[in-house]
């Protein structure tokens, strides 16, 4: 009897701590307000019997609107202010310029979406372009030859006989010339005994002096001589090579007495390029003149266009037959090289 009682009382206690249970607030619902949730509803919490429960949260006063009049407008901008800028005139159709810019659009067009129309556009583009460039090129050819300071015919012939005419009298005028150089300027050669580039130069120097004239001043830069045997009677290096800057081997100087001195070279040349190298200094220092230099090219001379600074105005530049006019009488004027 006395475990019979003992259990209703447990019973009864148990039922007392659920009815308890059930009543007690422990949620929260919105606004911060407290809302009846029963442990079943919310059972993954746990017994939380020491859990305080947040303060509700105070809503904030709205501040004051400020009065309209004293709300600042923000300052207008630099280009704000400024006016927007009229669209620049679109290229007339199927101008250069207009081709320029389309070409490409219609080209990728007609790869993306190859549709016979789309291909034939483009094609069809490309053949006025082609068109445009042969009436161009006809007109250019007709220009040209009608104008002798455009046709560069007149300055060297293209045709095979009157070319090796032009080089014959090329080399002949340029022999004269070399010869007249070397009656009054030497060759100044610096060398070293274990430069392998100035024991081939030397038997090119060798036949300069033989075909031409000119005196060859060997420098030796190690005192010693080139086992070749060339240019035996040398001098020794007392600083000149520093004075004048020599940093390589072999190096040559075109040396007309008594000051001056021409560079030609710091490595191994052939004869071609050493005596078209003393033809291009002699022309530069004075000794032959402008005229003479040409010829030894094999171009005639010609007067060129060369304006000076600020001769043609801008007004002028803009009219295309006025600039026509100030060129050729620059050219006549007899500018040359």
């Amino acid at each position: 009897m006395k475990d019979n009682a003992a259990m209703n009382r447990t019973y009864a206690t148990l039922l007392i701590l659920i009815w308890l249970l059930l009543r007690t607030p422990f949620a929260l619902g919105k606004d911060g307000d407290v809302s009846e949730v029963s442990y079943f509803a919310d059972k993954q919490r746990g017994w939380f019997w020491y859990e305080r429960l947040p303060e509700p949260v105070k809503k904030a006063k709205p501040e004051p609107e400020q009065p309209k009049s004293e709300v600042l407008q923000p300052a207008a901008t630099e280009t704000e202010s400024k006016p927007p800028l009229p669209d620049q005139a679109a290229p007339a159709p199927l101008s250069s310029a207009w081709l320029k810019q389309n070409m490409e659009r219609y080209l990728n067009r007609a790869i993306d979406d190859p549709s016979q129309e789309n291909v034939a556009a483009f094609y069809y583009l490309q053949r006025v372009m082609m068109d445009k460039a042969e009436r161009f090129t006809n007109a250019a050819r007709y220009v040209v030859m009608s104008d002798p300071q455009l046709d560069e015919t007149v300055r060297r012939p293209v045709a095979t006989y009157a070319a090796n005419e032009a080089n014959h009298q090329a080399s002949v005028v340029a022999e004269k010339a070399l010869k007249a150089i070397a009656e009054q300027a030497g060759i100044l050669f610096f060398f070293r005994s274990d430069c392998p580039y100035c024991h081939v130069q030397a038997p090119i120097l060798a036949m300069l002096e033989n075909a031409y004239g000119f005196k060859i001043y060997p420098v030796s830069l190690d005192g010693l001589p080139m086992p070749n045997g060339f240019f035996s009677q040398f001098k020794r290096d007392q600083g000149q090579a520093a004075m004048l800057g020599v940093e390589q081997t072999p190096a040559l100087f075109l040396m007309k007495p008594p000051r001056q001195i021409v560079p030609l070279a710091q490595g191994a040349l052939s004869l071609e390029e050493i005596t078209g190298r003393i033809l291009l200094a002699a022309k530069e220092a004075g000794w032959i003149d402008a005229t003479q230099y040409q010829t030894t090219q094999g171009i005639r001379n010609t007067p060129m266009l060369l304006p000076t600074a600020g001769s043609i105005s801008p007004a002028t530049a803009q009219d295309p037959l006025s600039l026509i006019q100030a060129l050729q009488r620059g050219a006549q004027l007899g500018s040359t090289p």
